[in-house]
């Protein structure tokens, strides 16, 4: 229960019920005082006049048209005058608005009037003293008395019920799509992978439904590499480690610089493996941007690996260098190890809205099922496992972290007259 109490659908559900029935009720109190009262002190004061009126008459008419006169008044009116004694009298009944018709009486009259009534019926009874005669008028509240609206009344308590049950509808159309996504984190941050939430509903809610199953979705990829990393940290440094200690091995018994050189391979080739994890680990972090020429990086790169570079014009950019050099130093060397024996080559084109940086080989190319499948950790074309055939796997899975990260795009394509295009694109409104 105190759950239910601190929760966003309780207090938002609260507070805007709160609020409307707030403002029903001063929505009616504002009717009440500006419509019902006025009208209700003008009907009794009309009343008041009418009674006042009445009576004078009667006296000033002649005694045998009198009760001409009482009987027109009960028809037209259902006004009751007469001299006889009424009988015994009690408190007039209760209705509406009594106190407003006994003002104006007493306005009228100048002197305070109390309404009475007689056992058994309904009409309420005053005294007049009008010169030699006592005369006792009487008439039926129902008929004078203003009613309260009832049906403006039953469309106030409509419409409170329905704002209620709007306001809870709109809370739980909004409580519930959190509530849900509350949930989903939780199993998130336990490792688990939720079911997708349901992209429906209003634009931002919608938003936050896609973004959070990307996140998740990026979530589980990070924790599958995490766990591919592993698995190939322990495959892939067994074999070294196995070929290291047999040859430590043979040289306690016979010494040889031909065992030295292949236990210093297997270190270099460990060495190797590790420096690729510890690359693909720091991935995870954005670089921070920085003014430079792309143009000349890249010339640098082409000049170092020994790539062709047709040369561009100055192209400055506002980006993370280190993550350029790495990228494209990335795809240099997958496109030297199998793009064949043709030159690779280095292209850039420079425009106002983005860079694309292109590294063009002229191999086989790569089956168009597999394209996405090569940026995995560990995944490889060349069915070995040696680093000097297949290299270590992580190259690729290197660049697309990175790219990621920085919020840049990486994809290979294969072209129609051969061989692989591997384009590196950067927005300029991004890297700004």
């Amino acid at each position: 229960m105190a759950a239910l109490h601190r929760s966003l659908f309780a207090r938002t559900a609260l507070t805007l019920a709160l609020a409307f029935v707030v403002f029903q009720a001063a929505a009616l109190w504002v009717v009440y005082r500006t419509v019902i009262v006025p009208v209700a002190e003008r009907s009794a004061d009309d009343l008041a006049g009418l009674i006042v009126l009445s009576a004078q008459t009667w006296v000033e008419l002649p005694p045998l048209t009198r009760p001409a006169f009482e009987r027109e008044l009960a028809r037209r009116h259902g006004l009751r005058l007469t001299t006889v004694d009424v009988g015994a009298t009690v408190d007039a009944p209760s209705f509406s608005f009594r106190s407003e018709i006994e003002a104006a009486l007493s306005r009228r009259i100048g002197d305070d009037i109390v309404l009475d009534g007689v056992p058994g019926s309904e009409a309420a009874w005053l005294w007049l003293p009008l010169g030699e005669h006592d005369l006792h008028v009487g008439f039926f509240p129902q008929r004078y008395a203003v009613k309260l609206p009832l049906a403006a009344m039953a469309v106030v308590v409509f419409g409170t019920l329905l704002s209620l049950l709007t306001a809870l509808f709109l809370v739980r159309r909004i409580t519930v799509p959190l509530a849900r996504a509350a949930a989903a984190a939780g199993k998130v941050g336990a490792g688990q992978l939720p079911d997708p939430l349901p992209e429906t509903g209003p634009f931002e809610l919608a938003e936050l439904a896609r973004r959070f199953n990307l996140m998740a979705h990026e979530v589980r990829e990070l924790l599958d590499n995490r766990t591919t990393l592993l698995a190939g940290i322990s495959h892939d440094l067994r074999t070294p480690m196995t070929r290291l200690q047999l040859n430590l091995e043979l040289l306690r018994d016979k010494p040889s610089p031909e065992r030295i050189d292949k236990a210093l391979i297997d270190l270099a080739d460990m060495n190797s493996l590790i420096s690729g994890y510890l690359e693909l680990a720091r991935t995870t972090r954005a670089e921070a941007p920085a003014d430079f020429d792309v143009a000349a990086l890249l010339a640098e790169l082409a000049t170092k690996s020994g790539v062709v570079w047709g040369g561009a014009a100055p192209c400055r950019i506002s980006a993370g260098p280190l993550a350029v050099r790495q990228i494209v130093t990335n795809l240099i060397q997958n496109a030297q190890r199998y793009g064949g024996d043709q030159a690779v080559e280095l292209l850039l084109d420079c425009a106002a809205d983005r860079v694309r940086i292109v590294v063009r080989d002229h191999g086989p190319g790569i089956p168009e099922a597999q394209i996405d499948k090569v940026f995995r950790p560990f995944y490889r074309l060349e069915g070995s496992r040696s680093l000097a055939t297949g290299g270590t796997g992580l190259g690729l899975a290197i660049v697309r972290q990175l790219a990621e990260t920085q919020g840049w795009k990486v994809a290979l394509s294969n072209r129609a007259g051969g061989g692989l295009d591997a384009v590196l694109e950067i927005s300029t409104a991004a890297s700004a």
